[in-house]
């Protein structure tokens, strides 16, 4: 794969200049990354659904909206600190602010005032300990994870942190409290994103080198990458069997989730034992969306 070349950034296309329209929109929904933010406001809805208790249709709708907001802010502030990479890279070069079609500035102060609005909403409508743990992963999304991912390949771990904090903020919007099965919730994403990750490292690996980012395939080598995706997958699959005991599903939820855990093991034992290649990444990485689908919708079905 040849190198791209960096595009430049324009510097004084802001919105304010342009005739909005609905391109215009489109490009400030994209810096909100809205499938991300999307998986995340569900997983968020999904720790509320598991937990015991209501809060009604209006609270948990400023839950979502709260969480959609920070979510949201939290992918902006991303998008304009890392803009100039984005360039460098095959798959973000299209992006709103490294093609030129936003304000960098813009960008910036739409991230913040999401920010700034998200916390009271969830400290106010929900309760302090649900706007506290949103607190802690948008600032360990913005202020940690995303400039550490240029120095160390543990940035992984460390952004798993964030990824995996808004089902606990659905488990303790309804509960009040951190107890163990919001933990259970906290650990399948935390778990689940690693592996996830570390496919997409591999499969992508040429990009992630040319923007600079110390993911392990590039720091050390996709053969180390495929191992730690198989121990961490062994860490998931094993965390994924626990709601019986914790009393969140039933047999039947254990039983598909064991079936589900096989065959995630079954890729990450192909990856430590054959050739590491993108094909089999990419795969991987399909698997384990497929995973946290079929996971999630088990859980529904068989909750107690």
């Amino acid at each position: 794969m040849n190198p791209v070349e960096s595009q430049p950034i324009a510097s004084g296309a802001g919105v304010s200049a342009e005739t909005f329209s609905i391109a215009t929109l489109k490009d400030l929904l994209d810096l909100a990354k809205p499938r991300i933010t999307t998986m995340v406001v569900f997983t968020t809805a999904m720790g509320l659904f598991l937990a015991p208790g209501s809060i009604g249709a209006a609270r948990s709708a400023l839950l979502l909206l709260g969480t959609a907001l920070l979510v949201g802010s939290a992918n902006t502030l991303n998008c304009w600190y890392e803009r100039e990479t984005d360039g460098l890279m095959i798959r973000t070069r299209n992006r709103p602010l490294p093609a030129g079609r936003l304000d960098p500035w813009t960008a910036l102060a739409l991230g913040i005032v999401s920010g700034v609005f998200a916390i009271p909403i969830l400290a106010i409508a929900i309760n302090p300990l649900t706007a506290l743990l949103g607190a802690i992963a948008h600032a360990t999304y913005v202020l940690v994870y995303t400039p550490l991912k240029k120095i160390s390949p543990w940035a992984l771990e460390v952004g798993a942190i964030p990824g995996a904090i808004p089902p606990l903020m659905g488990w303790t919007a309804a509960t009040g409290a951190i107890t163990l099965p919001g933990w259970f919730l906290f650990g399948i994403l935390f778990f689940w994103q690693i592996p996830h990750f570390l496919a997409i490292a591999i499969y992508l690996e040429d990009d992630y080198r040319r923007g600079g980012f110390k993911v392990f395939s590039v720091t050390r080598g996709p053969v180390t990458a495929a191992r730690w995706l198989a121990f961490y997958t062994l860490a998931l699959v094993a965390v994924s069997l626990l709601a019986q005991p914790l009393g969140l599903a039933g047999i039947a939820y254990t039983l598909a989730a064991a079936a589900l855990g096989v065959g995630f093991l079954e890729f990450a034992r192909r990856g430590v034992m054959g050739q590491v290649a993108g094909a089999w990444a990419r795969r991987t990485m399909l698997y384990s969306i497929a995973w946290l689908t079929a996971l999630m919708l088990a859980l529904v079905a068989f909750a107690r």
